[in-house]
């Protein structure tokens, strides 16, 4: 039997599909597409699993520009532009680290909307930055918008609110844009 298989539960060897997992995703794709947008993201303690939410959905290529995983503080200096006194004085884990990864990704793939997530997974913690603690942000073309979760439910659930946090949060900025609902939506 191979890792794919072993995967499934009680004989069922498919592997659980993201797009159920996530229905916020085809939600977010149906906006963006409606409002001519596209988003790319910056992924740390998700390690991926916002960019695979997203184009899990039929035809996300035409709004999803791509993504970074920055695990590593020298990833989310040199690939996203993040500063390193930036890092040096919050943290990574900190509102200010996830505002300034998601208006990397926003500028480094030349996309509309740029998300930013940094945390503590779990379920090695600090005492400051315990597990659980997670910032999202999502950068537009005038404005970051953020927010924090702070509630340990172990490593996979503490990933999964937060990609579900990140796709409600885009929504939100994509639906207060002006020019949304026509889809003519002005980027500078």
């Amino acid at each position: 039997m191979d890792a794919l298989q072993a995967s499934g539960q009680d004989g069922d060897d498919r592997l659980p599909a993201l797009e159920l997992a996530f229905p916020e995703a085809a939600s977010l794709g149906r906006d963006l597409t409606e409002a001519g947008l596209t988003i790319a993201v910056a992924e740390s303690c998700t390690g991926g699993l916002l960019g695979a939410a997203l184009t899990a959905v039929a035809g996300s290529s035409a709004y999803v520009r791509g993504g970074v995983i920055a695990y590593a503080d020298d990833v989310k200096a040199e690939h996203l532009g993040v500063g390193r006194h930036l890092l040096a004085t919050h943290g990574a884990v900190s509102a200010e680290v996830a505002e300034a990864m998601a208006a990397g990704v926003r500028r480094r793939y030349e996309a509309d909307l740029g998300v930013g997530i940094t945390g503590v997974a779990g379920p090695d913690a600090t005492e400051h930055k315990p597990a659980g603690l997670v910032f999202v942000a999502v950068a537009g073309p005038a404005s970051v918008r953020g927010i924090r979760l702070d509630e340990d439910r172990g490593r996979e659930l503490n990933r999964a609110y937060a990609v579900r946090a990140a796709l409600r949060l885009s929504r939100e900025v994509v639906r207060a844009m002006p020019g949304a609902a026509s889809g003519a939506v002005a980027t500078p």
